[in-house]
């Protein structure tokens, strides 16, 4: 499997797992993941961390932190150099080796790996209270729960529209049932025409894209992802003859953060204007 399809699934994985208790707030922070950088700089803690991974890039700020690992492993040499008092793991996106050897090491350890739209506000409070943010932190957790609840409810009475989301186009795949993206489609009243895939993240046909005739394909705007398969070949399918095939960011729909809101309401946009 290509290395843009696995970088892909592991942004999808994103509840609390493990909490863990500080005898004061931290102020050295390493960050394992896109999503907790950003996070920790939505609370007003972005200057405590002191090293993240590859792909953690928002806010502009975040480009400057050094990186010590991305995908392929963490080097645990220099998390043992920077002496953090605290690590933001990410349980589904690094190696549990480097997990257990961070551990055994003896640094405080937090999994941050939120699992649902929900949860992303619990992982901010739990954040706020571990970096001596706690007023901040609840305040954006709470205004990211309002909005949500905002978006299901503005969503909740329109009508249903057929959906093909294309996690990535060779191979071709999709999202199922218990996928973060389903989350968000179903925020949005979508009826994801592989919701019931035997996977969470199937690979699938052109031929049976076909069959599902989506009046909505929706892609990431990963280059590699849009270039990768010719839709206009497929006139048959609804979304394709009506020109219903939008490009979305990516960052916006994969990652466990404040930002998802907009990638829900992006998604919610694409969908009325096939409804329209």
């Amino acid at each position: 499997m290509q290395h843009s399809v696995k970088r892909l699934l592991v942004a999808m994985v994103c509840f609390l797992s493990v909490s863990v208790a500080v005898a004061a707030p931290a102020k050295r922070v390493i960050a394992l993941s896109p999503h907790s950088v950003e996070m920790l700089y939505a609370i007003g803690a972005g200057e405590t961390i002191v090293a993240t991974t590859d792909h953690a890039d928002f806010p502009a700020a975040a480009l400057d932190i050094p990186r010590i690992g991305g995908y392929h492993g963490v080097q645990i040499e220099r998390v043992i150099e920077l002496n953090p008092d605290l690590v933001l793991v990410w349980g589904s996106g690094n190696k549990a080796e480097d997990i257990d050897r961070i551990k055994s090491l003896g640094f405080k350890v937090f999994d941050s790996d939120p699992k649902t739209l929900e949860a992303v506000a619990d992982e901010l409070k739990a954040l706020g209270e571990l970096t001596g943010n706690k007023a901040q932190a609840n305040r954006v957790g709470d205004e990211y729960l309002t909005q949500l609840a905002k978006l299901r409810k503005d969503n909740l009475a329109k009508q249903k529209v057929k959906v093909f989301y294309q996690l990535w186009s060779t191979p071709l795949m999709t999202v199922a049932k218990n996928s973060w993206i389903q989350q968000i489609i179903d925020v949005c009243h979508g009826d994801n025409v592989y919701i019931d895939a035997a996977s969470d993240y199937p690979q699938v046909s052109l031929e049976s894209v076909l069959l599902k005739m989506p009046e909505v394909i929706l892609q990431s705007q990963d280059e590699g992802n849009v270039l990768g398969v010719d839709w206009n070949k497929w006139q048959e399918i609804p979304a394709v003859k009506q020109q219903h095939i939008y490009q979305l960011n990516a960052d916006l729909l994969h990652r466990a953060a404040p930002r998802a809101l907009l990638g829900v309401n992006a998604l919610c946009e694409a969908l009325d204007k096939a409804r329209k």
